[in-house]
């Protein structure tokens, strides 16, 4: 990881290359929204993206992929990274993730939404999902050691990453059956709960 934002700023070649990968999630989603999931195939989706099958697999494992990959991820990481260094993890967490969403239009919000509901109603993209999870939590987990100064092992850490994705996981997941969700409305009580120390 860099702290230079030169070092960080992608590249001509990088940004092509999320152009081109955002390219065939959005065709796709559009094609399982008219069609349905399971009547789409990865040769629908390359060519309503116009590019080869091959071209897909260079960017996607598999039709679930493409559902799963949220391009969030990393714009998530930069904002976290450029919190305050005086802020503890979970503030700049939740300051990060407001950031975030705050900078959301309806267009991304309404493909959040839809990918997750995706997820939520085909019982193989939820399998995959929980794979997924689990390399999310590595990442936060790696995140967090790094701000504070500890091995992403350090058991406190670990308990902090699953505590945390746990509680977003059950404001987010009841908010994708809603027409209009409001995650960032949503994701208020959740910090304020956590920063009481989860009493019951």
């Amino acid at each position: 990881m860099s702290d230079s934002p030169a070092a960080d700023k992608p590249g001509l070649r990088e940004r092509k290359k999320a152009k081109t990968k955002a390219a065939i999630q959005e065709a796709a989603l559009r094609l399982f929204r008219d069609h349905g999931y399971e009547n789409t195939t990865v040769e629908q989706i390359a060519d309503a993206a116009e590019v080869s099958p091959s071209t897909f697999f260079r960017y996607f494992g598999s039709k679930e992929d493409v559902v799963i990959y949220d391009a969030l991820d990393p714009v998530f990481i930069e904002a976290f990274r450029a919190q305050p260094r005086d802020l503890k993890p979970l503030a700049a967490l939740r300051r990060a993730l407001h950031d975030v969403f705050s900078e959301l239009d309806d267009d991304q919000l309404a493909e959040m939404s839809e990918r997750g509901r995706l997820v939520y109603l085909v019982p193989e993209l939820r399998q995959r999902m929980t794979d997924d999870m689990l390399r999310t939590a590595s990442l936060f987990a790696g995140e967090i050691a790094l701000r504070v100064g500890r091995s992403p092992e350090d058991l406190e850490i670990r308990v902090f990453t699953g505590a945390l994705m746990g509680a977003l996981m059950a404001v987010l997941v009841p908010a994708l059956l809603e027409p209009n969700p409001d995650y960032l409305g949503g994701l208020e009580p959740v910090f304020d709960y956590l920063e009481r120390g989860m009493p019951l």
